[in-house]
């Protein structure tokens, strides 16, 4: 297929990396607002596009990985980028009220539309291991299945029959992530309030319901460093205020968890991996 790929942050690069390497041979043209970011999979064999609309001229398939809907609404929407009779895959984390209205504005366009976020962090993605969730127009779903599998764990791919029940999928499973770090947060917390090392906590943590955000974060949290970014703070800080508007019912842990992200954020190390939330409490 003609393939169009939009947003080339740490996660889109790794997917568009995986269209480059299918043997069915597509043509790939990608396009970010920062142009240095597609110059890897150029050298790879894709075309560069000037700009989003060269980028999706002439093509059957166009896929979004971008930051958050209001930047979909800029890049697609807004602007009326993609033409009729196109298909439209959106990887980007948003809400299901979000999903609604891009898949109204598909429909009144004549666009076929599906949602496809994923699930896991940069390592799964570059290994192809990703969790991978769908759904939307059934014509969209079965054009994208064959290009989003190229990153997926087929054991764990997930189909619905709404865009909406993707994204709150995908919400969930971030949920996860949040309330589970803010969870270790607040054992560093108590921990250290009753004598304990970090190393203590951490060892205290081991085969816990916590072992595994443990297992994940404890060598960044113990050297305080968070450089290594695999989920960064701002794209969490934005998915869990998602969340939180999305649930009819409070969600008080997540809210925590939002808070320390957003704490984060504002002290500037929003592009840090999301176990920053641990910074303030990382030391003995």
């Amino acid at each position: 297929m003609k393939i169009a790929f939009l947003g080339l942050g740490r996660m889109g690069r790794e997917l568009a990396a995986h269209i480059l390497t299918d043997e069915a041979g597509h043509d790939l043209v990608v396009w970010d607002r920062t142009a240095s970011a597609a110059d890897e999979l150029v050298e790879r064999g894709a075309r560069r596009a000037d700009s989003a609309a060269a980028a999706v001229t002439g093509v059957e398939l166009v896929i979004t990985v971008l930051f958050s809907a209001d930047a979909v609404r800029e890049v697609v929407t807004s602007p009326r980028l993609i033409e009729p009779d196109t298909t439209w895959v959106d990887v980007t984390t948003v809400s299901p009220a979000d999903t609604d209205e891009f898949a109204t504005w598909a429909g009144a366009r004549g666009v076929r539309y599906a949602h496809s976020p994923v699930v896991g962090s940069l390592a799964p993605a570059r290994q192809g291991q990703l969790g991978v969730l769908l759904g939307g127009d059934p014509t969209a779903v079965d054009v994208a299945k064959p290009v989003v599998s190229l990153w997926a764990d087929e054991s764990r791919m997930r189909y619905y029959d709404t865009a909406a029940k993707a994204a709150t999928d995908k919400l969930v499973n971030n949920l996860s992530l949040a309330v589970a770090m803010q969870g270790f947060v607040e054992a560093l917390r108590l921990g250290h309030s009753g004598g304990l090392s970090t190393a203590q906590v951490v060892a205290a943590l081991d085969k816990s319901m916590l072992s595994s955000i443990k297992d994940l974060k404890a060598a960044g949290v113990r050297s305080a460093d968070f450089s290594n970014t695999q989920f960064s703070a701002s794209l969490l800080a934005k998915d869990t205020s998602l969340m939180v508007h999305t649930s009819r019912h409070p969600l008080p842990a997540l809210t925590a968890a939002y808070e320390s992200l957003e704490s984060a954020v504002r002290s500037g190390h929003g592009a840090d991996d999301f176990a920053v939330m641990a910074a303030a409490d990382a030391r003995d």
